[in-house]
């Protein structure tokens, strides 16, 4: 492989990751963010509930909200796997607290990518492509009830989409070069610690939400 085809190889490379960070970030952070804050609104019923999370305005609304959240969701997955694929951890020969977060990055990429299948079939396709209409909160909150397989697959999948985010979110601040200082980078390190914490009791919360209304 000559020079040329080495550095125009590695360029595409680089565009790739970065195409790949950007979608993992933007629109998906501010969508997951979103969908979590409308799904607390089953602490006020199930009327709120309805409205926030599953009703539109116009058909239209619907498939631009499936459109901006399915079609980056399809891409990183892509760039996701790929990625996987061409990647080895190596934590047994560097024990390094950096090379957990790595090797938990890419497992909870495989949990979320299975988490997500679920959820999107059995809660937005299904109800409106099978029953005929969307997902009914007394359905999710008995599930979520008497169901503990269910209930499990929320709590592990939203542990993985907390975790997988926030740390997303800081190698996209280190990789654009948003941070660079050592202290700058402690500083990011607690923020997403943080942010991790705040995602994680939003979706507990609207799970817990939805367990109390079930009983």
């Amino acid at each position: 492989m000559t020079a040329v085809a080495q550095t125009q190889r590695a360029d595409g490379t680089f565009l790739r990751s970065r195409l790949g960070s950007l979608l993992a970030v933007v629109p998906l952070a501010v969508w997951t963010v979103n969908h979590l804050w409308n799904n607390l609104s089953a602490f006020q019923g199930g009327v709120a509930w309805q409205k926030n999370v599953t009703e539109y305005s116009h058909p239209i609304a619907f498939f631009a909200s499936g459109l901006v959240s399915l079609l980056p969701l399809a891409l990183h997955t892509i760039w996701g796997i790929a990625r996987i694929s061409t990647s080895q951890p190596n934590n047994v020969r560097y024990g390094y607290f950096a090379n957990l977060k790595y090797a938990l990055q890419r497992l909870s990429a495989i949990g979320v990518l299975l988490f997500l299948g679920a959820h999107i079939w059995l809660a937005l396709l299904h109800p409106r492509l099978v029953e005929g209409h969307a997902e009914a909160f007394s359905d999710i909150a008995h599930e979520m009830h008497h169901h503990g397989p269910t209930l499990a697959v929320y709590v592990l999948g939203i542990l993985g989409v907390a975790y997988h985010l926030a740390n997303g979110l800081q190698t996209f601040c280190m990789s654009w070069g948003i941070v660079s200082s050592r202290r700058s980078l402690t500083k990011l390190n607690g923020l997403s610690i943080l942010f991790f914490l705040v995602l994680l009791a939003m979706g507990w919360g609207a799970v817990y939400a939805l367990w109390s209304a079930g009983a």
